[in-house]
């Protein structure tokens, strides 16, 4: 069995009756579709592999220590890197979490960052189809309910990927679908961002 087959075996495993918040859509669907975008990208069976996995730490309890045992000390990283862990209300440590998530993306390497790119093209996708359906009531659904907050945390991830991936159809679709939901939402003001949740 090739990595990216066992990366997807575990990842179907560990997801198992899980759903995308608000939605009746399988949550294996998302890390399925982000390996197929990594996939235009490379065809590093590691990344593809992280792609695959990125979620099984922060959102199934799978272990860092298994997931080096099982796929190696690169995908384990590689999945860490896209893992927001946070320790109490997730409601009040979402501005922390991101910000983390954003500095991630800012220090990572290309893979780290294709790795990056993946998910946040998924999930807006996602967010794009719920938000044509339901509009602004959508970011209900999450733990932060400011859409301003979600544009600068989307606009920072595809600010930040531009200049790596800006001349790739994936890139081009973030910043399309990024643009879209968020056309009229004026940036945060400085002080803004340190403050809320």
């Amino acid at each position: 069995m090739t990595l990216t087959a066992e990366a997807a075996a575990f990842a179907a495993q560990a997801h198992d009756g899980m759903l995308r918040k608000g939605t009746n859509v399988p949550y294996i669907i998302h890390p399925m579709e982000a390996a197929s975008i990594a996939a235009t990208l490379t065809d590093d069976e590691e990344i593809l592999a992280a792609a695959l996995l990125h979620d099984v730490v922060e959102d199934c309890g799978v272990t860092l220590q298994e997931l080096r045992e099982r796929f190696g000390i690169r995908v384990a990283q590689l999945v860490l890197s896209e893992t927001q862990l946070s320790e109490g209300d997730p409601h009040k440590t979402w501005l922390a979490r991101k910000r983390e998530a954003i500095e991630r993306i800012a220090q990572g390497d290309r893979a780290v960052r294709i790795v990056a790119l993946s998910d946040k093209l998924s999930n807006m996708r996602a967010i794009r189809r719920d938000y044509d359906h339901d509009g602004d009531r959508m970011f209900f659904r999450f733990h932060q309910h400011d859409k301003r907050r979600h544009a600068w945390y989307y606009r920072s991830c595809a600010a930040l990927l531009k200049e790596e991936f800006g001349q790739t159809n994936a890139w081009n679709e973030l910043s399309e679908h990024v643009e879209y939901v968020f056309s009229g939402i004026l940036p945060l003001l400085p002080e803004e961002e340190d403050t809320g949740v």
